[in-house]
């Protein structure tokens, strides 16, 4: 993962920040983090080793491990522990993709093949149980209250995925259904990244309230801007295939929203009713009617409202450059799937 882009010294991660100390600050964070989370995933064996290691080198956006340093920055930044949290919450993140690319039968994982199509279901699963002992490893040394915090945490998250993986019950929302997945599976982890930085950094109680809530909530705008960008991008922009979820017959918020519309473009619901859109030439015309729907405005209403959500919380903070910077990160949210 590059630690700038476009050679501004103010960009990390993608993000452009307002002050160049911070910037500095979590560009050497991130180096810490990234030299620290390949040691956790290493091993004397040489397949669990290549396994363990695989998607950590693929790369990814490092968002979990960059809310933790930027929540650091309300107390006192820099600290071992601080950069133990924030591979804690990327190795966790990491194993629920090992995890997650089983169950979908995945096989292309950030650009590169998939930990089970390059080996195997089971060595992929095993892979993923490794790093998430090595999380335990560390989060153990951060003491019994982090433990508990990360325990909470992955059972938020496997609940998440247990709700996408099994039909909603009779009588509830498709939409509401899908939110709960969402804050399970992406909320809860950066809920507790914004909870350890602020946590592991000395912060008052209410600062690590304030960052708790405001992770959640920009937890789910993260995700859901994800969901917006897989419609909205052209290949060459986005750098990969575009409109995956419609191949693969996902239904994310804008779909859900077009098919609870019985006033929805009636060509547009019964494709997305067909299922998986494998062929090129109703996937397009799916693509672009989506594109222009009334379920996209929905949807991007909602994100709009996790992004005030996400505000809120941060006026709750002292002001000064850390809260601006956290704001920044609110700014790149609300414009990436624009």
């Amino acid at each position: 993962m590059p630690s700038a882009v476009g050679g501004s010294s103010r960009i990390v991660a993608g993000v452009e920040f307002g002050d160049e100390r911070i910037a500095q600050s979590l560009r050497s964070g991130l180096e810490r983090v990234e030299t620290m989370l390949m040691q956790a995933c290493s091993s004397d064996d040489l397949t669990l080793d290549q396994a363990a290691k695989h998607l950590a080198q693929a790369g990814g956006k490092r968002f979990r491990p960059l809310l933790v340093l930027l929540a650091s920055q309300l107390g006192r930044p820099g600290s071992v522990d601080v950069d133990k949290a924030a591979v804690v919450v990327e190795l966790t993140h990491l194993a629920t993709l090992y995890h997650d690319d089983v169950m979908d039968e995945a096989e292309i994982r950030r650009g590169a093949m998939s930990a089970n199509a390059r080996w195997d279901n089971s060595i992929a699963i095993l892979a993923g149980d490794y790093l998430f002992a090595a999380a335990s490893i560390l989060v153990a040394e951060l003491g019994p209250e982090a433990v508990r915090i990360q325990a909470e945490t992955f059972q938020r998250l496997v609940t998440g995925q247990i709700q996408e993986t099994v039909a909603a019950p009779e009588g509830v929302d498709p939409i509401d259904r899908y939110l709960q997945v969402l804050a399970g599976k992406t909320g809860s982890l950066i809920a507790t990244s914004g909870r350890f930085g602020a946590m592991f950094a000395g912060a008052s109680p209410d600062i690590v309230t304030a960052m708790t809530e405001f992770g959640e909530a920009i937890g789910m705008a993260f995700q859901l801007s994800d969901d917006l960008i897989d419609i909205t991008s052209e290949e060459e922009d986005l750098g990969k295939a575009t409109g995956t979820d419609l191949r693969e017959g996902v239904h994310t918020l804008p779909m859900l929203f077009t098919l609870a519309d019985p006033s929805s473009d009636e060509r547009l619901r019964a494709l997305l009713q067909s299922g998986p859109l494998t062929e090129d030439a109703p996937h397009r015309e799916a693509l672009e009617l989506l594109r222009n729907s009334h379920g996209m405005s929905q949807a991007r209403e909602v994100l709009g409202q996790y992004v005030e959500r996400a505000r809120a919380q941060l006026a709750l903070l002292p002001e000064g450059v850390p809260r601006e910077s956290l704001e920044a990160l609110v700014d790149f949210m609300q414009t990436r799937s624009n």
